[in-house]
């Protein structure tokens, strides 16, 4: 039954696929070969196999060529949208400062017309009670004048018969009436004059009063306007500190590495300082004062990040053929993207090439030296355009990508390593997703 079915496929493959000959013919002789069925099903089968493979493999690469694509003009428009952003920030920063320092010219002026309106007043009210106090001996004056007035007139009286002593009483008289006339004049003067100056006393007053709803305005301005400050500084700051985080990157020890690279003292983001002649400092001092220094710890965020690998270092289409991890019974300590011979390979952070050349296994390498303990590493190079001990800079070109050293086709190996120990790159790249 076997053999029936071996002559039954025997037969329809010669049907199918006749006996070939291929001749070969020399000068001196002519020899064949003989194609049989079977090879040229054999043949025909690896064909399709091979043109199959390469129409599924060209699909896989051309759909990983759109989504590198839309991946990078996606980084580069977060990237655009977060410049702006900061640009806008930077501006309203600026502006919100001018404001909080004219409103600080004003408010110290307004308390200087205020300080001189209360000594004016309190002026006021001194004269005001020396006149009075005048006002009271003048009529205390008055008073014994008018008791020795009618005294004289009775004794006027009582000495109507003696010519000599009534002449001198009636002179008496007269300058005593003299005398009251002046009193009853100068009485009237320094009641009109209290009168001016308790009107100046309440002008004074309305006059406080409104300096006082000024800057009470002018306070719930500056309330306002360092409110925006900080709510616009606490969203642009939290996405830096999570990506740091996300990286496995102590922030905190990072800012004072960076501020001790940078410690110039001056310009916008010092700390403003108010003489307070020996008190408490106000809270608007304390509230600028705290935006200032969230505006220094953003501007720490942004050169820790221009020297950190928060990058891709490749711009052009490309795909990923291998993660980090073990792979093949082995530790792989990078993640290799695939493109064409000659891509452009870029710098993913400020630093300092410390290797240039061939190394074994890595073929042409690259290796930068970061801040912070961190170093990247570009291998299986085609060209290298850096040389050591050249300062790079993020987004610099350093070379083209080729297949030397140990590698199965062009692409490049990249890592990441902190302190001499590597880490996942796609850790940093994928922190900076949400900020870049």
């Amino acid at each position: 039954m076997t053999q029936k079915r071996f002559a039954f496929i025997d037969t329809a493959l010669a049907r199918a696929f006749p006996e070939q000959r291929l001749f070969l013919r020399s000068d001196r002789e002519t020899r064949f070969i003989r194609l049989s069925p079977a090879t040229q099903l054999v043949a025909l089968s690896g064909s399709a196999l091979v043109v199959g493979w390469s129409i599924v493999a060209s699909a896989i690469l051309l759909m990983d060529t759109i989504g590198a694509g839309s991946v990078r003009e996606q980084t580069q428009r977060e990237q655009i949208l977060y410049e702006d952003r900061l640009n806008v920030l930077s501006q309203e920063r600026e502006n919100a400062l001018h404001q909080a320092g004219d409103a600080h010219e004003r408010f110290n002026a307004a308390l200087s017309q205020v300080s001189d309106m209360q000594a004016a007043l309190l002026d006021s009210e001194l004269r005001r009670h020396e006149l009075e106090r005048g006002i009271e001996v003048t009529q205390d004056t008055l008073r014994r004048t008018l008791k020795e007035r009618d005294m004289a007139r009775a004794a006027q009286a009582e000495l109507a018969g003696q010519d000599g002593a009534a002449a001198d009483a009636a002179a008496g008289a007269e300058d005593l009436a003299s005398t009251l006339d002046m009193l009853s004049a100068a009485l009237d003067a320094t009641s009109g004059q209290r009168d001016a100056m308790a009107h100046e006393a309440a002008e004074a007053e309305r006059f406080v009063e409104e300096m006082m709803h000024k800057a009470r305005l002018a306070e719930q301005r500056n309330d306002e306007i360092f409110t925006k400050l900080e709510d616009a500084l606490s969203v642009s700051v939290e996405p830096l500190d999570k990506m740091f985080r996300k990286a496995g990157l102590d922030s905190e020890s990072l800012l004072a590495t960076v501020r001790r690279g940078y410690s110039g003292l001056g310009g916008p983001l010092t700390p403003m300082s108010f003489s307070t002649k020996g008190q408490a400092p106000d809270a608007n001092s304390m509230r600028t004062n705290s935006i200032l220094e969230k505006l220094d710890k953003m501007n720490l965020y942004r050169i820790a990040a221009q020297k950190s690998p928060f990058a891709v270092p490749i711009k052009d289409s490309f795909r990923f053929t291998s993660g980090f991890g073990p792979r093949w019974g082995r530790m792989h300590n990078g993640t290799d993207f695939a493109a064409s011979l000659g891509t452009p390979i870029y710098s993913t952070a400020d630093g300092v090439v410390i290797h240039s050349g061939w190394s074994s296994g890595f073929g042409k390498l690259v290796k930068i030296q970061h801040e912070f303990g961190i170093q990247t590493y570009y291998a299986h190079q085609s060209k290298l355009r850096v040389k050591k001990g050249q300062r790079v800079s993020r987004g610099e070109r350093i070379g083209d990508m080729g297949s030397t050293g140990r590698s199965t086709g062009v692409h490049l190996h990249y890592e990441v390593r902190v302190d001499g120990k590597p880490v996942n790159p796609m850790t940093y790249i994928k922190a900076a997703k949400d900020v870049f």
